[in-house]
């Protein structure tokens, strides 16, 4: 699970510093994953939270456009975005689930723990992954220099031979042989 919070600032050319933002501009959020499939394109306000989940392992991308053509930002304006990414056992507000559940203090630790040791699987299992990536790209890569450097030998080899057919009717054409 991924938690994203934004939040956006304008520049004041009065004050020279930057404002919290209009209501009226917007962000629109898109995420895609490993594979380019989109995960989540939404609207949002000046300020606000998204939050999606991605089963694909990978590095996925987070891409936030502003309305800002409608606000006419671009005639000289600047836009500051603040953004704060929580992911995995991070997103987690533990207090307010120990107030939710009525969960002692051990409980409570118990739970992270647990959370904790879920996160390491899953980032073991990502490793697995790029390890097996990783071993079929050296696998491959290995497999074309054999065949390239067999094909440089044939082509060593025919050629030899070659020169040597030709130089051999040279020397027989010249009578020197």
């Amino acid at each position: 699970m991924v938690i994203g919070k934004y939040r956006t600032q304008l520049w004041d050319k009065q004050t020279s510093s930057f404002l919290p933002s209009t209501p009226g501009l917007g962000m629109h959020v898109e995420i895609k994953d490993p594979d380019t499939k989109i995960i989540l394109s939404r609207q949002y306000g000046s300020d606000g939270r998204f939050t999606f989940t991605s089963h694909t392992p990978g590095e996925h991308q987070i891409c936030l456009h502003s309305n800002s053509t409608k606000m006419a930002l671009f005639a000289g304006g600047k836009l500051r975005v603040h953004l704060d990414i929580q992911v995995g056992e991070h997103t987690n507000n533990y207090p307010e689930i120990a107030a939710k559940d009525k969960l002692t203090e051990l409980q409570l630790r118990v739970r992270q723990l647990l959370d904790q040791v879920e996160q390491i699987q899953k980032e073991q299992n990502y490793q697995r992954y790029r390890e097996e990536r990783f071993r079929m790209t050296s696998e491959s890569t290995n497999q074309r220099v054999l065949w390239w450097s067999i094909a440089q030998t044939l082509i060593l080899i025919v050629t030899g031979i070659w020169q040597m057919k030709h130089l051999k009717s040279f020397f027989e054409a010249k009578k020197l042989v």
